[in-house]
Parts: C-alpha cells; structure tokens; sequence
C-alpha cells in the first residue's frame, strides 16, 4: 500500500469531515460518486475568536447536509454571515439558495446567475468578514467561473475542483478551456512559491499537505496527456471519442464521458496552437 506521504501533494489520512487548519472545517455532503469522490466538501472558515464564519460551497440541495453545516458552525459559537461558491456545479452550488434561507447569507459567486444579493466577486478581492480575510483568486479551466479562495492567515488556498484532492480534474469543455486551465494552475504555483501557500483545501478528497507539490504533478500530468492525445491523433484517431479510447484504456470506462470533455479540451488547445489540424 502507498504511503500518503508518497503521493502527489501529500494527502492527508483520516476522516475528510473536521477541523483542517486553524481557520477551516469541513462538512462532508453525502453525495460520493466516481465524480464528486468521497463528497462534496463544504468548507467553514472563521477567524478562532470570531462569532462570524464564511461557508463556501454549500454544495448539493440536500437539506440535512445544509442544516449539518449551519449545527457546525453554531457548535462553534459562530453565524454564518457570507456563503461563496468556487463555481456553479450543481454539486457545488444547488444548495446555495435554500441555504441562504436557512442562514439568511447572501451568496457570492463569479457567475450573476448564482448570487443571491448585489455583490459579485472579482480577481484579486479582499473578502474580511468578522476579521477573517480570504483573497479572490481567478482560477478558470475546469469551467469559465472557477474561482480559488486564498486563506493567507493558514497559508492555505481552497480550490473548489480546479485541484482536487485525490486524482486529477475534468476540463468541462466547452465551457471550460484548457490554456485557461494551465494558466490557471501557473497562478496557482505562484502562491505556493512567492505567498508560501503550502495547504489545498479541495472541494473533493483530502486535504493536501504539499500544495506546491500537487500543482507541480497536475502541471505534468497535463503536459503528458497532451503528448498522448497528440501521439493519438497522429496515430489516425480522429474523433474526441476514439482519442479517449485510445489514451485512456487503463481508465475505468464509467469516467470515460468525462475524459472526452477533456479530450475535446485538449484537441481545442492542439489545434489552437497548430500543434495539430484543426
């Protein structure tokens, strides 16, 4: 059996549900699946001496999951006065407004379509609520608005599905383009060497220990598929669903649909950059 320590980013053993870093809890939503892992982590951030917490990703309309969180957070001696979503992935986000009328939070998100309330979110924002501060960090590529939230107090940055904490993301095409996506995980990088971000906060799986480690593997992962879907176009495979074929035989065929998403990603980006024929 691999060791966590051995694996990309370091992950974390133990039970996902709990406390993660000083400012952090996370409530997993009973939703696992070969796409949403173990759940859908819902994470509570607070400063420790605050009776204020921000929730971002309420995540799926599942009204004893909703109520879960709210209990977290009211055991704690807090009230949730902010909700925030990474992105708008029903997994993520179709419990936001009915957890708004649960806690009376507005909700903030990149997308207008799921805010509730006037305000949105912008690259590079400084979020302070009940002295906690969270930076707003574009991270687009698994869709058009994913966003990560920088938690510099923990040296720690939660990701939503951009970096995930047990294998690798879906670059949703269309939706979602891959140069974006790779410039996105540039950015993420930058944290961890120039801000000393050392923690991912994933909206799937476990906490990851080694954040510079994690962006540097997912960064050569895409590198390599890129390689093998171009050596499979070359090979005469033409289609996104003969490519997956191809380039994913070894990966179990019920997440076959979602590698074509980011198959066809990939022949975007090819073909983009004359890497092959459009």
């Amino acid at each position: 059996m691999t060791e966590a320590s051995a694996l990309p980013g370091q992950p974390r053993g133990g039970v996902i549900s709990g406390p993660a870093t000083a400012r952090a809890w996370c409530v997993l939503a009973p939703n696992p699946s070969p796409m949403t892992l173990d759940g859908t982590n819902t994470w509570i951030v607070a400063e420790p001496d605050s009776d204020l917490a921000v929730v971002i990703d309420p995540g799926p309309l599942d009204e004893s999951h909703l109520r879960a969180v709210i209990d977290t957070a009211e055991r704690a001696g807090k009230r949730i006065a902010l909700t925030l979503l990474t992105h708008g992935h029903p997994d993520h986000s179709d419990g936001a407004a009915r957890f708004a009328e649960l806690t009376g939070s507005a909700v903030r998100a990149l997308d207008p379509v799921l805010r509730l309330g006037d305000e949105g979110l912008d690259a590079g924002e400084v979020i302070t609520t009940g002295g906690l501060e969270l930076r707003v960090v574009p991270t687009p590529g698994h869709t058009g608005d994913s966003l990560s939230f920088h938690l510099p107090a923990d040296r720690a940055v939660l990701t939503g599905d951009t970096i995930l904490g047990r294998g690798t993301t879906v670059v949703a095409h269309p939706d979602g383009r891959l140069g974006d996506y790779l410039d996105s995980l540039r950015r993420l990088r930058s944290l961890t060497v120039d801000d000393g971000v050392a923690t991912v906060l994933p909206g799937h799986g476990p906490v990851l220990n080694d954040a510079q480690g994690a962006v540097e593997f997912y960064l050569a992962h895409r590198a390599h598929r890129l390689a093998q879907v171009e050596t499979a176009v070359e090979a005469g495979h033409r289609t996104p669903a003969e490519v997956v074929a191809s380039v994913y035989a070894d990966v179990d065929r019920s997440l076959w649909p979602a590698a074509e998403l980011s198959v066809r990603a990939q022949l975007d980006y090819l073909g983009e950059h004359g890497l092959i024929e459009s």
